[in-house]
């Protein structure tokens, strides 16, 4: 019994079908034109109201900060230039007992709302983020950005060895999405809010705008970037830019030398240091990992974790802040190794009063490197809500800064600026771990002011993309759109659209056909001893497609059999189901989805037929496609 055309339609697979229904967007998935001026709206939006959560969430973790480690504990953060909020501010005696306990406390707090009211929120915040752009169609929660806040401020503010762009590019993501969700837009558009969120969040607090829009858009893939939000991050970047310097007033976040001269004769130098860089990366990772797994076997509450992580830390932390302080004469300074740590960027950047010169300076650089190493492993590794941007940076300017001084010293050449290395090692190593390349290059001549560290920075990015090409950062992150679930039904089309019919049709199938005059019965008769043919055509004397007759006659004839001996094949045929041969598969899939038919008949340019293509050939040709580019992208 042959089944019906509403049968065979209905066997099709749905995925494949259902992405060539659904209109696609022309020239890669860009967006319509008609929906640029709603989308870049809405961003401006998103901007607004993440540039206003970034500039409360940055006051609010400085003034958390002094109220719950500065003014217990007597510890005096170390500072990167332009990160000061709180001035003029006077602490009591050094009490190295509580700096091992406070950051166990704070980061018990941030565990249990976490825990108990948005798990998603645990960690740093980039790799949620990320999920929520492939997974779960650009949601996020609307308690996210409030619960996020409240823990990372906790835990960050007593101590906590991570940053606060991470957090701030959740924070950022979500307000993008719940205000996507509240214009009640579409899924596509919501997934562009939520990285413009992101963009706006981080751009707020690490002011750095046109590198935390390209950020935004690269991470999310490990060889490839969302084009599509590139213009509406960039304006929400703005923005959220502009709400912050409007609060806190314009400045970089570091000091830097005025100029970084660029010296072809030092580019071996810096290569490497990206190899350098690159073994650093790997061995935090290693670290940061190492603690995840240790934390995973331990059998405590999931929101107790961070407290052990934060215990462990001042542990660390404590003794050695009692080692180094009295030896550099800064008791009770600290030395990046609390917090985000961009203090210590900035010694290794322009130096400082205290800094040691010659090999002690570079151990000093080192002895801070690999206590910033495990200090936020501990952190971010336990599942307290604190970010890995802002410790990665860190790691790659304590490893360039002590890079540079061991080549100055080595080599002897004074045109070495260590600062200029530490600048490139604090690109080279979140690129590298990262994956953003392109981002991180930006943001570092960002906050350099200038371009002159360019060459360099191309160089090390390069080096350390392939060096650390099976190394991430983040989990969530996937290889290209390709494996990306918000893409699929973009990138069905785009296989399809690659693939000519001319190139899987089978010419040498006989088939069966018939002339116009040919008699009702014998075309019933032929038919029905045909075992694969399900469309057949009826030819002009000239040979030429003017019709076609689909198998489903041989039901009408057996309900009214007296047609047979009086119809002929004009009669029965209806009007060609047919595709050129040098139409794409996209356009063949489409009509035979139209036309509710299994088969289509391959016409040359003068109208003949070369073929027969069946449903199942377009089905085979897409997975051999996509088989073929996930072998390549691997």
């Amino acid at each position: 019994m042959m089944s019906s055309p509403e049968d065979h339609h209905a066997s099709r697979p749905s995925r494949i079908g259902a992405a060539v229904r659904t209109p696609i967007p022309r020239a890669q998935g860009l967006i319509a034109f008609q929906l640029v001026g709603r989308v870049l709206l809405h961003a401006i939006l998103v901007g607004v109201a993440a540039g206003i959560a970034g500039s409360l969430f940055f006051a609010a973790l400085e003034l958390a900060e002094h109220e719950l480690l500065v003014a217990p504990t007597g510890y005096r953060p170390l500072r990167a230039k332009g990160e000061a909020v709180l001035t003029g501010v006077h602490t009591g005696p050094f009490r190295p007992w509580l700096v091992c306990l406070v950051p166990a406390l704070g980061a018990l707090v941030g565990g249990l709302l976490t825990a108990k009211l948005a798990p998603e929120t645990r960690g740093g915040g980039s790799d949620a983020f990320i999920n929520a752009f492939h997974r779960l169609g650009g949601n996020m929660r609307r308690r996210v950005p409030m619960v996020k806040a409240i823990a990372s401020i906790f835990t960050l503010g007593s101590g906590g060895s991570g940053g606060r762009e991470g957090p701030t590019m959740q924070i950022g993501g979500a307000i993008g999405s719940i205000i996507g969700r509240a214009l009640r837009v579409g899924a596509r558009e919501r997934r562009i809010l939520l990285i413009a969120g992101a963009a706006a969040g981080m751009s707020a607090v690490f002011r750095t705008p046109l590198g935390a829009a390209l950020l935004a858009v690269e991470v999310l893939h490990r060889d490839d970037f969302e084009a599509d939000a590139l213009v509406p991050s960039i304006l929400a970047s703005v923005v959220s830019y502009s709400v912050f310097i409007y609060f806190f007033g314009e400045s970089t976040l570091f000091a830097h030398a005025p100029r970084y001269p660029f010296i072809p004769a030092h580019l071996p130098i810096y290569a490497a240091l990206a190899l350098v860089v690159s073994l650093v990366a790997t061995v935090f990772l290693r670290t940061l990992h190492t603690v995840e797994h240790t934390m995973h076997q331990i059998r405590l509450p999931i929101w107790a974790k961070p407290a052990l992580g934060g215990l462990a830390l001042g542990a660390l932390v404590a003794p050695l802040l009692m080692l180094l302080g009295p030896r550099f004469d800064r008791p009770g300074q600290g030395f990046g190794l609390l917090g985000a740590g961009y203090g210590a960027a900035q010694v290794a950047i322009t130096g400082a009063s205290w800094m040691p010169s010659g090999w002690t300076g570079v151990q000093l650089l080192l002895v801070l490197l690999a206590t910033k190493i495990v200090a936020t492993s501990l952190t971010v590794g336990s599942g307290g809500s604190a970010g890995d941007f802002g410790p990665s940076l860190v790691l790659g300017a304590l490893t360039g800064g002590a890079f540079g001084r061991a080549a100055e010293l080595l080599l002897g050449d004074p045109r070495i600026d260590p600062g200029a290395f530490a600048l490139v090692g604090m690109g080279t190593f979140y690129g590298g771990i990262a994956h953003v390349p392109i981002a991180s290059l930006v943001m570092v001549c960002e906050l350099a002011g200038s371009y002159d560290l360019l060459v360099p920075l191309m160089l090390c990015e390069g080096i350390a993309f392939v060096a650390l090409r099976h190394s991430t950062l983040y989990r969530a992150q996937v290889a290209t759109k390709r494996e990306s679930p918000a893409h699929r039904d973009e990138l069905i089309v785009d296989v399809l659209r690659s693939i000519r019919v001319a190139d899987i049709v089978i010419r040498s199938r006989p088939f069966v056909s018939f002339e116009a005059r040919t008699p009702a019965a014998v075309v019933v008769e032929r038919i029905a001893a045909c075992e694969w043919q399900d469309t057949f055509p009826v030819l002009s004397e000239e040979g030429k497609v003017i019709g076609t007759i689909d198998a489903e006659i041989l039901r009408a004839t057996a309900m009214s059999p007296e047609l047979s001996g009086l119809a002929i094949a004009h009669d029965m045929m209806a009007s060609p189901a047919s595709v050129s041969e040098t139409a794409d598969l996209h356009r063949a899939l489409q009509v035979l989805l139209e036309l509710r038919v299994r088969e289509l008949l391959v016409t040359d340019g003068d109208g003949k037929i070369v073929g027969i293509l069946d449903e199942s050939d377009v089905t085979r040709a897409y997975h051999d496609a996509t088989a073929q580019l996930e072998g390549t992208a691997q």
